[in-house]
């Protein structure tokens, strides 16, 4: 068994454990994203994104989409990942959606401030090859983060981790169920799952975190996420799949997006 695969597997275990942690998409739809940028780039940042995969070991964005998450069950990682826990999303105070950074995004300390920031250090070509492969990994995986509707929020339930429900005749939370449920209702390999949105088209140029967080804010007001009730069916998985598929989709294109721009 290959180390990510452990790692992935230790995730899962960590999952079950501590259903509260606030992860994003699974490491299923972090992978697809990635997939789906990698295949946008254009000739030149590709080459320049293999260089820095290379520094981490690593031969696709699929590799490294989600070491952001995995660090959190790695001991020699754990501070990283307690300074670091809070860019993994951004909370509105209200149903406005208004990104107001001062209130909000206090010292950067939100997704949208750190995906201005790697991308930065991404893009500048006086930074140590280290340090610009380490803002690729975080890149991949905050924009990843920020099109997870209940990654920008404006309720006090923690994104729908405090919102309890009903899965399967089990006690989850809401959040959870954005996690992977959702996407996994396809029942696809994520590599399948990514072909199959790959082949529906999308115009987007956006390379706007702000726009993206304000977005992602306005589908969990108006997507209908927060059921009615709180067992979640099939009926409500097939309901929420295409509005996470559309925003797999517009996290792959406007992560490319942003690699092109930051790399060229």
């Amino acid at each position: 068994m290959t180390r990510g695969h452990c790692r992935a597997r230790l995730l899962a275990m960590l999952l079950i454990l501590f259903p509260a942690i606030a992860l994003a998409w699974g490491p299923s739809g972090h992978r697809m994203v990635a997939q789906l940028a990698e295949e946008r780039l254009d000739s030149r940042s590709h080459a320049e994104v293999r260089h820095l995969l290379g520094v981490l070991g690593a031969r696709s964005l699929a590799d490294i989409a989600n070491w952001a998450d995995e660090m959190r069950s790695d001991p020699a990682q754990r501070e990283l990942s307690r300074a670091t826990s809070r860019l993994h999303f951004v909370n509105f105070t209200d149903s406005r959606c208004t990104y107001d950074a001062p209130r909000i995004c206090a010292n950067g300390q939100c997704v949208v401030a750190a995906i201005q920031r790697h991308a930065a250090v991404l893009g500048d070509r006086s930074a140590t090859d280290r340090s610009r492969a380490e803002a690729l990994r975080y890149l991949v995986h905050f924009v990843g983060d920020a099109h997870q509707p209940l990654h920008a929020g404006y309720r006090s339930d923690r994104g729908g981790n405090n919102h309890q429900v009903r899965f399967n005749g089990k006690g989850s939370n809401l959040h959870a169920i954005w996690d992977s449920p959702v996407l996994a209702s396809r029942r696809l390999r994520w590599n399948d799952h990514a072909r199959r949105l790959e082949r529906q088209p999308l115009s987007d140029n956006s390379t706007d975190p702000l726009a993206w967080a304000e977005q992602s804010c306005r589908i969990s007001r108006d997507g209908g996420l927060y059921p009615q009730g709180r067992t979640i069916d099939k009926a409500y998985l097939e309901r929420m799949r295409p509005i996470a598929e559309r925003q797999i989709r517009r996290a792959g294109k406007r992560l490319a997006n942003l690699l092109n721009r930051a790399l060229d």
